[in-house]
């Protein structure tokens, strides 16, 4: 019996630190240190900090401020933050990331869309053609700055949901819009955002 309570918990352990995907099926994924920053994540610390338990990415219209995890989105996964643009017009969640090409789920208040788009983004240059792509599908909503919008992410089994404050919400398969299937996770900002309660699960 108190065999199989120790394989148990080595096994939770070495799930934890040795999966290369940022989410574990038995732990959710929070961000609350800036210990886990430093350690999950790839980013400037002058363009991405955390401040308290606030994620702050600063970027410009000509240099886009961009943070990446080190390690894999899961094949299945839920992603739910808060998120709230100070600054500019655009907010980018980048979805399966894999060597320069991502799948963009973002907000845009020029156009006042939610959007799902193919992205490309190469960390060398700040070329246009070597960033962003274009939009596969939008949905209108009002987009204001210094409001706080909750935004929530599921891909499973190839199908991407994606929704802003539960009203807002488009739809799409990975597979048959020809989109990324795994990669990593990261945001980009052209202005000023403002990130909480970021957290990551894992699905069956």
């Amino acid at each position: 019996m108190r065999f199989n309570y120790y394989a148990a918990v080595l096994t939770i352990l070495l799930l934890t630190s040795c999966s290369n995907s940022i989410s574990t099926v038995r732990k959710d994924y929070k961000l609350a240190e800036v210990s886990k920053l430093k350690s999950d994540w790839n980013s400037d610390s002058k363009e991405w900090f955390l401040k308290k338990d606030t994620l702050i990415g600063t970027g410009g219209p000509m240099h886009w401020g961009v943070i990446l995890s080190k390690k894999q989105l899961p094949k299945n996964y839920e992603i739910d933050f808060k998120a709230n643009m100070t600054k500019e017009s655009l907010f980018e969640i980048m979805l399966n990331f894999d060597k320069e090409n991502y799948i963009r789920t973002y907000l845009y208040q020029i156009d006042q869309n939610i959007v799902i788009g193919k992205g490309v983004y190469n960390k060398n240059s700040d070329e246009y053609g070597k960033r962003g792509g274009k939009s596969l599908f939008t949905k209108p909503m009002k987009l204001e700055n210094n409001k706080w919008y909750t935004v929530k992410i599921k891909v499973q089994n190839n199908q991407l949901h994606f929704s802003v404050n539960n009203q807002t919400s488009l739809e799409c398969s990975l597979e048959k819009s020809n989109l990324s299937q795994q990669g990593k996770l990261g945001f980009i900002t052209n202005g000023e955002v403002k990130i909480t309660d970021l957290t990551i699960k894992t699905l069956q």
